[in-house]
């Protein structure tokens, strides 16, 4: 079967993409969809991964809710990180296999992807060692955090594209004492259409470092049955 993305053009609150995510995850699991990914962007959210630290949380419950930002503990590897509008969530739901024999190589090709991104818009993005995500001169980029279950892959990536995340200066990003965030925005400036133009390179990227071409779809458009059924969240 082809592979398929499915983009939602408005930010979606986490808790129903994280629903949608898990009935694609079933879904892929009995083989009753394709390999898929989504991109979206998240509303004002902090979410906690396995390895999460309460202690990097810089402010207590009611101010973070005074600010509006949700706060989740979730299944994905990783710490403690920030998603809000402005910022690309890559949320693939495959099964593993060809390039991606096991869940290094998978951490490899999402940091690949982030890496080719940067390389189109003539930044040099870089690995850093024992650490996961994609870096350039200026900071942390890219934050990637997945899970397996069955073999098949959920979460996935965040990339930053516009300068309006202040929500990382409520936390300490992946318990990365002592460096910073930064965005597509402060690194080249901005243009009307940068959302965009990031959002179909990851897409392109995606497609060619997982070897799985894409057909997209957008949420509100001509969506297929077998997608359509799996109740996508609102925006």
């Amino acid at each position: 079967m082809d592979s398929y993305s499915v983009i939602f053009k408005k930010p979606v609150d986490y808790f129903k993409a994280l629903e949608y995510q898990h009935r694609l995850l079933q879904a892929r699991q009995n083989d009753e969809i394709p390999d898929m990914v989504v991109l979206l962007q998240h509303k004002s959210v902090i979410t906690i991964g396995n390895r999460g630290r309460k202690n990097y949380l810089l402010k207590n419950l009611d101010e973070y809710k005074e600010l509006g930002i949700d706060i989740y503990h979730v299944e994905r590897g990783g710490d403690v990180t920030y998603h809000g509008p402005g910022q690309w969530v890559l949320y693939p739901i495959m099964k593993l296999g060809k390039k991606n024999v096991d869940s290094h190589g998978y951490l490899f090709n999402l940091e690949e992807i982030a890496i080719r991104v940067l390389r189109d818009f003539k930044i040099k993005g870089f690995r850093k060692k024992n650490k996961s995500g994609a870096w350039t001169d200026d900071g942390k980029i890219a934050a990637i955090g997945f899970r397996l279950k069955k073999w098949v892959t959920f979460h996935g990536m965040s990339f930053n594209v516009l300068d309006k995340l202040n929500g990382f200066q409520t936390i300490v990003p992946c318990g990365l004492e002592g460096d910073q965030i930064t965005c597509l925005e402060k690194l080249i400036g901005f243009n009307n259409n940068m959302m965009d133009e990031v959002g179909n390179r990851i897409l392109y990227h995606f497609a060619n470092v997982c070897d799985r071409p894409l057909t997209h779809y957008f949420i509100d458009k001509n969506i297929p049955e077998f997608i359509k059924k799996l109740k996508p969240p609102l925006n």
